[in-house]
């Protein structure tokens, strides 16, 4: 069992979600032409969720300023999978707008103080 600083568990479980349904839609959009886009904002929105998750394993300092990058990669890759009428992209899109939201919770949680 991951040990997750107290105040963001369930954020973490957002986040992972989102890493883990971004993922999915990048890999489900591979090898289509027209889905360039849609996979590489998939990808870096997995990334950057993913690094969140460690930074609120660890309780970082600086976990509010990564949510507010978090809540805009998150916002981008909602616009660009709502452009698409597959259901993987369409139930990216509407995770990726709940992880933007918990994120901006986050963002106004402190500022970094080491």
């Amino acid at each position: 069992m991951l040990l997750v600083h107290e105040e963001y568990q369930s954020s973490f479980d957002i986040a992972m979600h989102c890493a883990v349904s971004c993922e999915y839609c990048a890999r489900a959009c591979m090898g289509m032409p027209d889905m360039v886009k849609c996979v590489r904002v998939c990808l870096d929105c997995a990334e950057i969720c993913r690094t969140a998750a460690t930074y609120m394993v660890r309780g970082s300092y600086f976990i509010a300023h990564l949510a507010r990058t978090c809540a805009d990669i998150c916002d981008a890759c909602a616009e660009e999978c709502e452009r698409h009428e597959m259901k993987h992209c369409q139930k990216c899109a509407v995770i990726c707008r709940q992880a933007a939201e918990e994120y901006r919770k986050i963002a106004g949680i402190g500022v970094a103080k080491v």
